[in-house]
């Protein structure tokens, strides 16, 4: 098979959003494409710009509200002509389309244009209940007509496959983390660090702050000089505060808000270790594999966290971290006092996390393999009988 040379590749991508921090993230990750790549959200709407770009937005706009009424089939084939008009201007070698619920929007315009699909799936969109739940019939037919998938861990692929319906070749899966960026975070020395531990993430139940604090508070107890910082903010940050006075920790716990990278690495650097306790959310709501522990363990920091999702997959229980059942704030609160208690252990757990993240988890592989992926797929026609009928 034939690839197209990267140079060549003409990537256009498909997002809900430009504001979110996550879909910052996003576009930032996709300029290290060695690709064009041109980029389409579904919050645009440009008064005076590009037509396509407002008609898009626009398109999206009416796609949610058919959504919300319950006619989902409706919904999907507004946002999907026009997408298909986008193709027709852009004249990509191939469509991204950025979180599976998003994908839905777009999908029909792969009959429409013969373009091959590819859909990057991230973490609630194959897991949460408001979305893998209430979409499953369109995943079907969305997994019909993608030529491939990318995921972030094993257990969300695993999820999919069991919605894949039958296919004469299995639909290629690349499983992949986002990984981090190797030349800003580095420089650990957690031996040095005082015992001061760093929470990155959003104030939500997925990422588990109330148990992340209740595990430090009794860890605390015995060790007067142990310190947490919180970074991020979302809709448990009030409660976190409040529950940091009601445990007699709020002035040993400092809330930040949200930082940027340079800052958290800096941060990262003057730790002794990390923190998530990540779990699954009331709603099924489950992590990809965050990356926040990548940083971490890409600067030299040891990781303490949860077995969830696709976590193990980059901690190695006792090699690389330390990793405690979901919910079990006694069995981290252990392990942040292993860490604060031996500051030899702390330095040894990260300096073999930064040899494995550097090996296998910086924003270099992740960027390759999806570029492997798309030359792949650009170079592979679209074969009619891979698709079933509506």
């Amino acid at each position: 098979m034939r690839t197209t040379p990267p140079s060549a590749l003409r990537l256009l991508v498909f997002a809900p959003s430009r504001r979110r921090a996550s879909e910052t993230f996003i576009r930032a990750n996709l300029r290290g494409l060695p690709c064009s790549t041109t980029v389409y959200c579904g919050d645009e709407w440009p008064w005076r710009g590009p037509p396509l770009r407002l008609a898009y937005g626009l398109a999206v706009g009416v796609s949610k509200l058919l959504d919300r009424c319950g006619w989902q089939r409706a919904a999907t084939w507004l946002p999907s002509l026009v997408a298909a008009w986008i193709c027709v201007h852009e004249r990509p070698s191939l469509v991204l389309a950025e979180f599976g619920f998003h994908a839905v929007r777009i999908m029909e315009l792969v009959p429409a244009t013969g373009l091959p699909l590819v859909v990057h799936f991230r973490g609630a969109d194959a897991s949460s209940q408001r979305y893998l739940g209430r979409l499953a019939h369109r995943y079907r037919r969305l997994l019909t007509l993608a030529s491939a998938v990318v995921v972030k861990c094993e257990p969300m692929a695993a999820r999919l496959r069991q919605l894949e319906p039958p296919r004469p070749s299995p639909l290629p899966m690349l499983v992949s983390p986002s990984g981090a960026n190797a030349e800003l975070f580095d420089g650990g020395e957690p031996a040095a660090a005082p015992p001061c531990f760093l929470s990155v993430g959003r104030f939500v139940a997925k990422k588990g702050p109330l148990i992340t604090l209740e595990a430090f508070a009794i860890a605390a107890r015995t060790r007067p000089a142990l310190q947490l910082v919180m970074v991020g903010e979302g809709p448990l940050l009030d409660c976190a505060r409040r529950r940091a006075v009601e445990l007699g920790v709020s002035e040993r716990v400092q809330f930040t808000g949200v930082e940027l990278p340079p800052q958290i690495a800096e941060r990262l650097r003057h730790s002794r270790g990390f923190v998530q306790h990540s779990l699954t959310g009331p709603d099924g709501d489950q992590e990809g594999s965050p990356v926040a522990v990548m940083e971490a363990q890409l600067s030299g920091v040891p990781v303490v966290a949860t077995r969830h999702a696709g976590i193990p997959e980059v901690v190695l229980d006792g090699h690389t971290g330390l990793l405690v059942d979901e919910g079990d704030g006694a069995a981290m609160a252990v392990a942040i006092g292993r860490l604060a208690d031996d500051p030899a252990l702390a330095a040894r757990l990260g300096a073999a996390g930064r040899a494995r993240a550097l090996k296998q988890f910086t924003v270099t592989h992740h960027l390759q393999a999806l570029m492997d992926l798309f030359q792949r797929v650009a170079a592979t026609p679209i074969n009619s009988s891979d698709t079933l009928p509506r």
